[in-house]
């Protein structure tokens, strides 16, 4: 049976898929047993100790590798170089995206991007195109789908406010997500398809706040770099 797509510009939500388990299972992959006689096997203990022991190597590697959280609080030039970046982000306008998911996610936007800094001037535009498409999973036998899934797409570009404007960043941010539609139960597979949309677009203005972010931090770099250098110079 071929799988049809339905192309739409306008998207509501959705419920998670509904769990139903299959018996408790413990963290090693065991089966849990009853309170007081679970005894862990020395496979599962030695997976443990190999995956704490991989967890405490990545700690310490990260750090030598340059690694440091987007947002994460630092000393020195670490704050140095956070406050440009948050000045840059403050100073994005998010311009008017079409139809109500295009509005939730301008509204997410503006909070992650400006969050509790003082307002500035806007120096940048950001425009962004929101579609999504749907498409059937699963079928009743009378043929109406039970289950859809979405594919999101997020196109943005950041222009300058100068004559004539300036592209300065541009992306393309996907997400996939589905639903349940539960039999004769019209309300409900609503209320799925719009907090279905709502994980989707939260996830939309992290990853391009995201990306703004990694943006305005490179530029950042090389100037607090200076500014270090002529300070102990």
């Amino acid at each position: 049976m071929s799988r049809a797509v339905w192309s739409i510009s306008s998207s509501r939500a959705a419920f998670a898929r509904p769990w139903s388990p299959h018996g408790s299972r413990s963290s090693c992959g065991g089966p849990v047993h009853a309170p007081g006689r679970f005894r862990p096997s020395a496979a599962c203990s030695r997976r443990g100790l190999l995956r704490g022991g991989a967890a405490s190597a990545a700690a310490l590697l990260l750090p030598g590798c340059g690694f440091r959280p987007l947002y994460g609080e630092g000393g020195g030039e670490a704050i140095a170089a956070e406050a440009p970046v948050r000045a840059e982000l403050a100073a994005v306008e998010v311009m008017r995206i079409p139809e109500r998911n295009g509005q939730l996610l301008r509204r997410a936007l503006g909070e992650r991007l400006h969050g509790a800094h003082p307002p500035v001037p806007p120096r940048y535009d950001l425009r962004v195109s929101l579609a999504f498409a749907a498409e059937p999973l699963g079928f009743r036998r009378d043929g109406t789908p039970s289950r859809v899934r979405y594919r999101g797409t997020a196109s943005w570009w950041l222009l300058t406010r100068t004559t004539p404007p300036r592209e300065v960043a541009s992306g393309t941010e996907r997400e996939n997500d589905a639903y349940n539609i539960p039999d004769q139960q019209f309300f409900a597979a609503d209320v799925a398809r719009e907090a279905m949309e709502r994980r989707m677009v939260e996830q939309f203005a992290f990853s391009i706040a995201q990306r703004l972010a990694i943006h305005f931090r490179g530029r950042a770099a090389p100037e607090v770099a200076a500014a270090s250098g002529a300070g102990r110079g």
